[in-house]
């Protein structure tokens, strides 16, 4: 006699339907796991027997087989206790197995019977939905579960609560999704004192989802200006929150089943290891990159990141996905981010100042920023000097716009390029390309003669005249224009003349 429960697998953001077959069969007693399982699933039989033991329900005798199919498929995580303990209470006729058939389980089984929480409940709602099943998980993940609203979310704290559901002693209620959080913004750009050139970079950066490279000595606010970056942004369309919010699923970032309209905002620190920024490890689990998608991945001290990390950010950058490729698996992640990064002009950071400077200047400045790729800084598309803020400007009262107003103007821009991209969510000037960028961001004349002096002048490559092009859509648009002039190409042009290499 053969039942069935249904689980996941997950590949990337994407969660693959499992068929969790169980088999009671006369033979030497046993209790296998086959399917390709990893060690977390294989010890699933030591969980789910003492589990049941704590409901005072005795294996029989027999040789009980779990298969877990597509046999083929890789199966990684604790989560496939609960299913698996679903099939042999199926099979063994305490439950019910046409209910158990109509649902997607996930869930670690404790040895009490407790279900404990996992990642990965949204991607399996969402793969749920599409089987039009109903999605059993632990009562900690049903908010978050439930959020996806096209199926139904049960969350049973126990599998005592789980029997006693599917034979109707006590139905357990469909969960509720997890309230939107509304993270208050307490970082404004109105205490930066000076640096005016660098807010206006910033509001640039925040219109169009241009990346943004800043350059300057030790506390000019290269890190300060960049964590003000989210009071820019517009909060995340319900679109782009259950994109990234499955993400965050799958890396267990998740709390409280809440999901969050508010931008992600990482900052790996310097000695962060390739897995850990592109992705990959055990399980080829999202990077940082990847966590930021739909917000801002600031990397300061931008040199003293592994050289071969930093070349990996080039093909992300332009695609906005990455594919982990591991030997058993090939797993694509999105990552559309907005790429921010700060260095200091040289190791001792004055090569500006020359009372300070060291005795190799220019040459150290040279050598320092010279670890960062001609081709990796064609890929900024705003690259400015933050200079040091003096003494007396600190003393002044803070003035200037604050963040609210600047993301009001912001959220304007952004209102007009959704236009450009209908039925595409988040996309921005930086995604223009090809008839589009032709389309939108050609120069009137006197702006198109600009552009063949400067270009030529400067020797831009084909991708920093489209940047270029790019940037100047987005003043255009910051400015209320239809049209791209001359004024707002020199603007972007001013923002690619004061840092590093050509073009």
């Amino acid at each position: 006699m053969v039942a069935r429960a249904y689980t996941v697998a997950f590949e990337g953001v994407e969660a693959r339907m499992v068929e969790v077959q169980c088999a009671v069969t006369l033979g030497a007693p046993a209790f296998q796991v086959v399917g390709l399982p990893d060690k977390a699933v294989s010890e699933a039989r030591e969980r789910v027997r003492a589990a049941l033991q704590a409901l005072s329900i005795a294996l029989p005798m027999k040789r009980i087989t779990i298969n877990l199919s597509p046999a083929d498929l890789p199966k990684e995580g604790s989560h496939f206790d609960l299913p698996i303990a679903l099939s042999l209470l199926a099979a063994l006729e305490i439950i019910p197995k046409d209910e158990v058939e109509h649902t997607v389980a996930l869930g670690e089984l404790s040895l009490d019977g407790t279900i404990l929480p996992v990642q990965g409940a949204l991607p399996a709602a969402m793969a749920a939905a599409e089987e039009d099943r109903a999605l059993l998980c632990p009562r900690a993940c049903g908010a978050e579960a439930a959020w996806v609203g096209a199926a139904e979310v049960i969350g049973a704290g126990s599998l005592n609560e789980v029997v006693r559901h599917y034979t109707g002693q006590q139905p357990l209620p469909a969960a509720e999704a997890g309230e939107v959080r509304g993270e208050v913004i307490t970082r404004d750009l109105r205490e930066v004192k000076g640096q005016e050139r660098a807010k206006r970079a910033l509001e640039i950066a925040a219109a169009g989802r241009h990346h943004l490279f800043m350059v300057g000595p030790p506390g000019s606010g290269k890190s300060m200006l960049a964590a003000r970056l989210p009071g820019l942004l517009p909060p995340l369309s319900p679109a782009e929150a259950l994109e990234t919010s499955m993400i965050h699923s799958l890396a267990g970032l998740l709390s409280e089943g809440g999901i969050s309209r508010a931008r992600p905002f990482r900052e790996p620190h310097h000695t962060a290891s390739m897995a850990a920024i592109v992705g990959g490890g055990k399980g080829a689990k999202p990077g940082e990159i990847s966590l930021a998608h739909n917000g801002v991945l600031f990397l300061d001290e931008f040199p003293e990141f592994p050289r071969a990390v930093l070349e990996t950010l080039r093909q992300p950058v332009e695609t906005g996905e990455v594919m982990i490729a591991r030997a058993n698996a090939h797993i694509r992640y999105p990552c559309r981010f907005l790429l921010v990064a700060a260095a200091n002009p040289c190791r001792c950071g004055h090569l500006t100042d020359p009372a300070r400077a060291c005795s190799r200047a220019p040459g150290c400045g040279e050598d320092y920023l010279g670890r960062i790729s001609g081709p990796l800084i064609d890929r900024f598309d705003l690259r400015i000097e933050v200079p040091p803020v003096a003494y007396a400007d600190l003393d002044l009262p803070a003035a200037g716009e604050g963040s609210a107003a600047v993301a009001i103007r912001v959220a304007e821009a952004r209102a007009v390029q959704a236009e450009r991209f209908p039925g595409l969510s988040g996309r921005s000037n930086a995604d223009l390309q090809g008839e589009a960028l032709e389309r939108w961001a050609t120069p009137d004349t006197e702006g198109r003669a600009l552009v063949a002096r400067v270009a030529e002048r400067l020797g831009l490559s084909a991708r920093g005249y489209h940047r270029v092009l790019r940037v100047a859509r987005t003043i255009a648009d910051l400015a209320g224009s239809d049209a791209v002039r001359k004024s707002h190409v020199a603007e972007a042009f001013s923002y690619r003349l004061t840092v590093g290499a050509p073009g």
